[in-house]
């Protein structure tokens, strides 16, 4: 049996498609905190199974049986880490025999701030006992695909992240890879730097949206303060314009770049194109 947390989430919702594609639903648990969100999943003979990381007991009810558990993180920035030890705590005590943990592209040595919850996470896993694989996930494409519409509207990218390169990739890339990773054995050990086959800057990904849409964008570097603000202005919470603006300067320092294409061999097939999901966002 395989449990996935955040199931109704975007990146879970995308691991249990694939997975039905080669395991019963039957054998799929979807753990979350709203079972009502989960109705559709439920409706396909999936497992769901009420999942709330600040209710420890319910975490080890819903791990209770599965011999694989995907643990994808959190979404509360600044309160990953005891959520985290929550399930990790609850894996261990239903006996799970296998801890799959998406973290993010070299949580060890990452400039990016929001790596620091990811290390911590990894090594609270590895003190767990638990056997355990680590997805290393990179930058989703999605992440900058949300302001090509804006960039079309006034002719310029903001952005912090200088000349860095950034090899993102589709979110349901990464979806299968998680799945891949679900469904092989001798998994436990293993960590996964995973992200796109292809880089870009993002004055390249200006180019691109340029190019796709016949119109003038151009890319316009901010300090990373500058950035924040600008964002704030466009009606993103403060949080989210923090985590935006900080990971920006850490691709412009690399943290966002890796050519090793373990994704690409994981999944078995090359990684979704940049350009290819620019045609569907404007």
């Amino acid at each position: 049996m395989i449990a996935i947390t955040g199931a109704t989430g975007q990146l879970g919702r995308l691991v249990i498609q694939t997975l039905l594609k080669s395991v019963p639903a039957g054998e799929i648990v979807a753990a979350v905190r709203n079972p009502q969100k989960a109705n559709d999943l439920a409706a396909l003979g999936i497992q769901v199974r009420h999942a709330d990381y600040d209710q420890a007991d319910t975490l080890v009810k819903a791990f209770q049986g599965a011999d694989k558990l995907l643990l994808i993180s959190a979404s509360e920035i600044g309160r990953r880490l005891p959520q985290h030890r929550a399930a990790i705590d609850a894996a261990k005590k239903a006996g799970v025999g296998l801890l799959a943990y998406t973290s993010i592209l070299r949580a060890d040595t990452s400039p990016l701030p929001l790596a620091a919850e990811h290390k911590a996470t990894e090594a609270l896993i590895q003190a767990s006992g638990i056997p355990s694989v680590v997805l290393r996930n990179g930058w989703y494409s999605e992440n900058y695909l949300a302001s090509v519409p804006a960039a079309l509207q006034y002719g310029v990218l903001l952005g912090s992240a200088g000349e860095g390169h950034i090899a993102s990739a589709a979110r349901l890339d990464y979806a299968e890879a998680a799945a891949a990773v679900l469904t092989k054995s001798n998994q436990a050990g293993l960590v996964y730097e995973l992200a796109g086959d292809e880089s870009y800057t993002l004055a390249e990904f200006a180019q691109e949206i340029a190019r796709q849409f016949g119109k003038n964008v151009a890319y316009q570097n901010l300090p990373e303060a500058e950035f924040k603000v600008a964002l704030v202005n466009a009606g993103l919470p403060e949080g989210i314009a923090t985590l935006l603006s900080e990971s920006d300067v850490g691709a412009s320092k690399g943290g966002l770049f890796d050519d090793s294409r373990q994704l690409n061999q994981l999944i078995g097939r090359p990684t979704t194109p940049i350009a290819t999901q620019v045609k569907l966002a404007g």
